[in-house]
């Protein structure tokens, strides 16, 4: 964003013009959501405290009562410009905030230090308010790169970003601060990333839909490695999943013991025995995805398997007990992974396969990228602000995490629309990307009363109106 700002301003776009356009988009987004009433604007030294300056000139003249309240006089040529366009009162930000809406521009992304004394009083005074409150650019208090208050942060009804959201946007706890969310263009142009925000425009236009001369073989061959006799649920959820997300073949491989099992419950996904892991690499040869982890033991027979199936052309995806089977050794599964493979791990199984990764990084962003580079491999992080990323340092976050995943299974269903669609040749950032959209986007059509095995029977409604917008 600074970055941004700078080109901005040295092609010639005056910083008090930015400034004038941020708190002209603050204001249309107070407008569009609330009725006239008193407003007490809180403004502090930096930029941030300039475009709260903007925001109390453009409600007053639009007839709204405003207070302007500082913490300070403003420390910037472009705060002090728009500090002298405000005719009105600026009293000092002690003392309690009147009723109606409070407008906090105390500080912006840029913060690198808790809040102390009076900034600190002002915002423990809003707690409780937090549908009063419209944070310009980011609630103070929260670190725009992490998400993680310093301190004391402002909880916001409504936060007004400018150009693009930053990390503290998507990442929990900020993202749950910030409340609803508007990103509003001031003009700054293209800015290079390679962190963008899951959704899809980031990858509709490389979805794999069949053509009119597709067949089964060519929508792509899938394979799921079955649990035991007694654990054979979490397959054929995840086998469900990759049918309905589109791949032409779906087939689980499972031990003689579990067959009858798994017999009783299938139809359309096809079902084959295999004994030992040079009978799963030989039956698995010719996939071109394969899934291994649901419900698969944490044995020396999945790690076995999971380097069998390393042998083999297709493409993993590792889940659950095949990640956590390697928590000794991580190293080992590292060697036999390569790009088009997918790890897709909750944070305690993180954890096992990336000790201290985690804790060390200053936000899951930058400990998911980490993980893909070593592992060499995608990495999906699970939780409410899902990441991924992938070994070139490619980075999505997933901003429609719905609370309703959080059941049994639906983790196995993510990983058999992940390896459904890199089965059918998606790539597979692109596919863990899209899988984990499509996945929460279920959910929530869904919502209260949602277990797993409701998840694949939804694809298809979202499924239909991708493929009607594309």
């Amino acid at each position: 964003m600074t970055a941004a700002d700078r080109a901005a301003i040295a092609a010639g776009t005056p910083g008090e013009m930015l400034m004038e356009r941020a708190g002209q988009g603050v204001v249309e987004a107070i407008l569009a959501r609330f009725e006239v009433q008193p407003v007490t604007v809180l403004c502090g030294p930096g930029n941030n405290g300039g475009d709260g300056y903007v925001v109390a000139r453009l409600l007053s003249e639009r007839g709204w009562p405003v207070e302007v309240r500082a913490l300070a006089e403003p420390a910037t040529d472009d705060a002090r410009t728009m500090r002298g366009r405000w005719s009105g009162p600026v009293k000092p930000l002690s003392g309690p905030v009147g009723e109606g809406l409070v407008v906090d521009a105390l500080f912006g992304a840029g913060l690198a230090r808790p809040l102390d004394g009076l900034a600190a009083a002002a915002v423990t005074a809003l707690t409780n308010r937090a549908e009063q409150v419209i944070a310009v650019d980011i609630p103070s208090g929260l670190p725009g790169d992490t998400g993680a208050p310093l301190g004391v942060a402002v909880c916001a009804g409504l936060t007004v970003t400018f150009h693009a959201r930053k990390p503290a946007h998507v990442l929990e706890p900020g993202r749950s601060l910030c409340g609803e969310i508007v990103v509003v263009d001031i003009g700054l142009g293209e800015t290079p990333t390679r962190l963008v925000e899951n959704g899809p425009e980031a990858w509709a236009a490389r979805f794999p839909w069949p053509e009119t001369h597709s067949h089964k073989h060519a929508r792509g061959r899938l394979i799921v490695v079955s649990g035991d006799a007694w654990s054979t649920g979490a397959a054929r959820l995840a086998s469900r999943g990759g049918l309905r997300i589109g791949a032409g073949l779906v087939t689980i491989l499972s031990t003689e013991e579990a067959l009858a099992s798994n017999a009783a419950h299938l139809e359309a996904v096809m079902l084959k025995p295999f004994a030992t892991e040079l009978e799963l690499e030989q039956a698995a040869d010719h996939a071109d995805a394969a899934i291994i982890g649901p419900a698969a033991g944490v044995s020396e027979t999945t790690l076995l398997n999971v380097l069998a199936l390393a042998r083999t052309g297709a493409a993993l995806v590792i889940d659950a007990d095949a990640i956590t089977v390697f928590r000794d050794d991580p190293e080992e599964l590292f060697s036999v992974l390569d790009r088009d493979d997918v790890l897709t791990p909750h944070p305690g199984e993180f954890e096992r396969l990336f000790p201290g990764v985690l804790k060390a990084a200053p936000e899951r962003i930058t400990a998911a990228r980490r993980a893909a580079e070593r592992a060499g491999s995608v990495v999906l992080l699970k939780g409410p602000d899902t990441v991924i990323a992938a070994p070139d340092g490619r980075a999505a976050v997933n901003l429609n995490g719905s609370p309703w995943l959080a059941t049994a299974g639906s983790g196995d269903v993510l990983a058999g629309f992940i390896g459904g669609l890199v089965s059918q040749g998606m790539d597979s950032f692109d596919a863990a990307c899209a899988g984990a959209w499509i996945h929460a986007e279920a959910a929530a059509l869904h919502g209260p009363g949602l277990i797993s095995e409701d998840l694949p029977g939804l694809a298809p409604r979202i499924l239909r109106r991708l493929y009607a917008e594309r």
